[in-house]
């Protein structure tokens, strides 16, 4: 069974998730995202799961001291992909928004890995979250480009043509 290992990013509201959904009508598909253990720390603390400016700077922030600390996002998206291999999912998903941790995560997969930045094409998102995460996602040189600014049944269509010339 062919398989693949996407790196996915993008601005907020790109329809990256959405993409992914699409996708997830064709294909077996696995997706997460490098800050869901993050998320799961911020709870702790009090983050009632808003997507404002301060709470994405918060999560950026802890996610910043955990890879300092013990470079846990790299660590557990590396022991979700090594179950992936052995699953009957055939794409993998996973969302990370920093450059140097886009790149440990490929090095960490020997390489396998491939990346993929979407832009949102006309549609109108933020220049600036105020946060490391989220402003530097175009600091990366990605595998791949997908341009979402069609309707929801053409980007489904042109979507599943590429990842479909990716898992060959």
């Amino acid at each position: 069974m062919a398989k693949i290992a996407l790196v996915i990013n993008g601005r907020g509201g790109v329809g990256k998730d959405t993409l992914c959904d699409l996708a997830a009508k064709h294909y077996k598909v696995y997706n997460i995202s490098s800050v869901d253990p993050i998320k799961e720390i911020a709870r702790m603390c009090g983050w009632d799961g808003r997507k404002d400016d301060k709470s994405r700077r918060f999560l950026s922030d802890i996610k910043a001291l955990t890879v300092a600390y013990n470079d846990f996002p790299t660590v557990w998206a590396k022991e979700r992909y090594l179950g992936f291999l052995g699953s009957e999912n055939e794409i993998m998903f996973l969302h990370i928004r920093e450059p140097l941790e886009i790149e440990k995560f490929v090095r960490a997969t020997g390489g396998e890995a491939k990346t993929l930045l979407i832009r949102g094409g006309g549609r109108m998102t933020k220049e600036s979250y105020g946060n490391v995460s989220d402003d530097n996602v175009e600091n990366y040189s990605y595998d791949y480009y997908f341009t979402n600014d069609k309707s929801l049944e053409e980007a489904e269509k042109d979507f599943c043509e590429l990842l479909a010339s990716m898992m060959k």
